[in-house]
């Protein structure tokens, strides 16, 4: 199945093939949870890696707790059309990983000599506890076989990999601290005893290692309670060995209280970007979580600069798509709520009401293209009917079409002429031009 609210399954010879969709902000999967995203760049794309949250029931997990059976991979060219590759690794295809655990946590995934290793946590059938494991594929989307046996020398959860310049392979995991242990060659097997970090927070959880390299200076990335709920922080060292000496706060709290965050930091066509979780999908219920991604930018000396969670998210939108105008840049001080589409079915998305005059929203880095297109279509309501004005760029630029909407409270698709609709990337705002509120899906050009 794919990464979109409106999603479709090529068939061809009787068998199902993944179509990817354009749907290039937060969350970047809706059709299911994805938490933990390890994100990956292959052979020009981004591969992701989450842990697949579902919801426990009576003999299957345990109810009110995390309750993972199985991975996925998805994987993008663009940060705006995403593939589900299907199941890579399930509890029940592992010799050593009790079968009915739902434990498959925090994953990874790295490539060496031609060969990807996917690494993940499960509780083992011997010996109780949480072990390590280690599927071996030669693509980045499987298939992936998994090891008869764990990593031995290892118990503990969150697997990250780090392969630094000279081919050398470190394994990072937590299990109440943060460890590390170089890994052999074979990737299958470590190079000596695991080692503690020193230097870290000793208060509160620490769980999540992460780790990645940028002009000389080694990023240990983690997510730790400092007050209530998981905040992503990072250390820093001029070796994957340490010592690491804690550098500040990548992003904090989530406002939403979702208890867990999990992160993975990545280059991408000349851009950095923070992958990391919230609970979008399951308001109510921080166990079930979903994939996010957003920018993130260094300051001269290297450090971090802090990323605030935006629903926008990261790539470009085609003009010609449906634009999920509720997943906005910006809004105006007052007027604008998100909400579900239907409460009942999270995956329907959202929409954005525009409840005052003036009221707008702004969703940016949409791609016109050559421009010259003629339309202008939107999904909308207003139950005494209303009119919206569409704007590119800024509050005062041009106003390339126009609504009415006529009173109702049934959704409906209505369409406008547009104007001196211009090449290249901008950004679109949608601005409530009449006297009575209004309710947005998704904009599209034709």
């Amino acid at each position: 199945m794919i990464a979109s609210r409106r999603f479709l399954l090529a068939v061809w010879c009787g068998g199902l093939f993944p179509a990817a969709t354009a749907f290039a902000s937060n969350p970047l999967i809706t059709d299911q949870f994805t938490a933990d995203p390890t994100a990956r760049v292959f052979n020009g794309k981004i591969y992701l890696y989450p842990s697949h949250d579902i919801l426990a029931v009576p003999g299957k997990g345990r109810p009110g707790w995390f309750c993972m059976e199985d991975y996925h991979v998805f994987s993008s060219s663009n940060l705006t059309d995403w593939t589900d590759h299907g199941v890579i690794v399930s509890q029940t295809s592992v010799e050593w990983v009790k079968p009915a655990s739902y434990s498959m946590w925090a994953p990874d995934c790295v490539c060496k000599n031609g060969k990807y290793y996917f690494y993940f946590p499960a509780l083992a059938k011997e010996g109780g506890g949480f072990r390590i494991g280690v599927a071996v594929s030669d693509r980045p989307d499987g298939a992936f076989k998994a090891e008869a046996k764990p990593l031995e020398g290892v118990r503990g959860i969150d697997p990250g990999v780090f392969i630094d310049k000279d081919g050398s392979a470190y394994l990072f995991y937590s299990a109440k601290n943060l460890f590390v242990a170089k890994l052999k060659d074979n990737m299958l097997e470590l190079d000596g005893a695991p080692t503690a970090l020193a230097h870290l927070p000793e208060k509160g959880l620490k769980e999540g290692p992460f780790v990645f390299e940028r002009n000389g200076i080694y990023y240990l990335t983690y997510p730790h309670v400092q007050n209530r709920t998981e905040r992503i922080e990072y250390a820093i060292a001029r070796s994957p060995l340490g010592p690491f000496t804690p550098a500040g706060v990548i992003m904090d709290e989530s406002p939403t209280g979702c208890w867990t965050n999990h992160q993975s930091i990545v280059e991408f066509n000349g851009e950095w970007l923070l992958f990391y979780h919230d609970k979008d999908l399951s308001p109510d219920f921080d166990k079930a979580r979903s994939a996010r991604a957003d920018r993130l930018f260094f300051n001269e000396d290297g450090t971090i600069r802090k990323v605030i969670p935006t629903l926008r998210g990261v790539g470009d939108v085609a003009a010609t798509s449906e634009i999920q105008i509720d997943r906005y840049s910006a809004i105006s001080p007052a007027g604008v709520t998100v909400s579900f589409i239907d409460p009942a079915n999270p995956s329907a998305g959202w929409k954005i009401s525009l409840a005052a005059k003036t009221a707008w929203t702004r969703f940016d880095n949409v791609d016109f293209g050559a421009g010259r297109l003629k339309s202008i279509k939107a999904r909308s309501i207003s139950t005494k009917g209303g009119a919206v004005e569409i704007r590119l760029d800024k509050m005062d630029g041009p106003v390339v079409g126009r609504f009415t909407i006529n009173p109702g409270s049934i959704w409906k698709v209505i369409s406008a002429t547009a104007t001196k609709i211009p090449a290249g990337v901008h950004d679109l705002i949608a601005v409530n031009a009449g006297d009575s509120a209004v309710e947005l899906d998704w904009i599209s050009f034709e």
